[in-house]
């Protein structure tokens, strides 16, 4: 009797141990972000005016259809997954996310227009913000417990990695538009200082949820995006949203020094590209581009052209342009910002990253 109870016992164990590990043994990972991740959900979303849905986003991605990655190509959190060994995780509303897919893949929440900040990009009319995102994930370890218990859910979730690349959106599409009742509520100062409070909230949530393996992406010089230069009087970069994305990235980074050490078992790392994409903007053919303020997809003289259309025109050579339209960067860039984001995470021992494939679960079609 009691043989027979010990071998049940064990069983249950090397079960649970299989379903956590997967097929291949591999952590999964959990992406929260802005367009700059988003991998489909603002496709599914029925009212959004931000959607990556139409040629020629995607054109260099698998199959070459939209997918909803506003890029060519793929995205940053593509890549650095793709160079440490992760699986990439589909889009939180595509159809054939279960339990299993979830198991094996982890799950991307990101949304295009998304913010820190829940009013942040509400002229999209719909799109997922940072606590949206988590309540999302909140939900999906709920669904996670009920399938492995709470014991083996546990360990899943705190062995899984987790990336948040958000803020842009808090800046461009909240802070410096003036219809934004932030605009005229906040100085420069106090608007980082309320960002790095919401975050800081943001990330305990996290933490309680089981998030133990965190990354936060920083922003790059988004004074330097094309839509910031069409719109400034020069054509030049926006010195002060230059300025504000160095404040949100030296905030950001003393909040994860500050965190860590007063959470359990937490390694949250942070990680920016500023310095290096703002080199390839001033020195454009020192890193083989040969374009680094029009985007490659426009409607020509036709600007700003917020987004690309079947009716737009494509540059001859993409992986020349560093900006995909007026907001993203192309998949050349997006390979650039993820190797330097790689060493300033410190990973060791990762391989080149590997081309786009025809979906994000393999063996079945694209997302849409």
């Amino acid at each position: 009797m009691k043989f027979e109870i010990a071998l049940s016992l064990l069983l249950v164990v090397l079960v649970r141990i299989t379903i956590i590990q997967g097929c291949d043994g591999k952590a999964v990972q959990f992406i929260f972000g802005d367009s700059l991740s988003d991998n489909g959900n603002n496709n599914r979303l029925s009212m959004t005016l931000a959607k990556a849905n139409l040629p020629y986003y995607g054109i260099d991605f698998g199959n070459g259809l939209p997918n909803g990655r506003f890029t060519n190509g793929r995205t940053v959190a593509d890549i650095i997954g793709d160079s440490t060994g992760l699986p990439r995780p589909p889009a939180f509303l595509d159809p054939s996310i279960n339990e299993d897919v979830i198991l094996e893949n982890g799950v991307n929440y990101a949304s295009g227009g998304g913010g820190i900040l829940n009013e942040t990009g509400t002229y999209f009319i719909q799109r997922l913000s940072l606590w949206k995102q988590i309540e999302l994930f909140h939900g999906t370890t709920e669904l996670i417990t009920k399938k492995l218990g709470k014991q083996a859910s546990d360990e899943f979730f705190q062995e899984a990695r987790y990336v948040i690349a958000l803020g842009s959106n808090d800046f461009i599409n909240n802070y410096l538009m003036p219809v934004y009742r932030d605009s005229w509520s906040y100085n420069d100062e106090t608007f980082v200082e309320y960002l790095m409070e919401t975050l800081e909230k943001q990330l305990l949530v996290l933490h309680k949820l089981g998030a133990r393996k965190l990354m936060v992406f920083g922003l790059g010089p988004m004074g330097c995006i094309p839509l910031q230069r069409v719109l400034s009087t020069t054509g030049k970069c926006q010195d002060r949203a230059n300025k504000l994305a160095l404040s949100f990235n030296k905030a950001a980074n003393n909040l994860l020094i500050s965190l860590e050490p007063k959470l359990t078992d937490a390694s949250f790392k942070f990680g920016d590209a500023y310095d290096v994409v703002d080199d390839v903007i001033r020195n454009p053919y020192k890193y083989g581009f040969t374009n680094a303020d029009k985007p490659c997809c426009s409607l020509g003289r036709i600007r700003p052209a917020l987004t690309c259309t079947p009716a737009s025109t494509l540059c001859g050579d993409r992986t020349k342009y560093v900006f995909w339209d007026e907001y993203h960067p192309s998949d050349s860039a997006n390979e650039l910002i993820a190797k330097e984001l790689i060493k300033k995470f410190g990973f060791t021992g990762v391989g080149s990253p590997s081309p786009a494939p025809e979906s994000d679960i393999a063996p079945s079609p694209s997302n849409d």
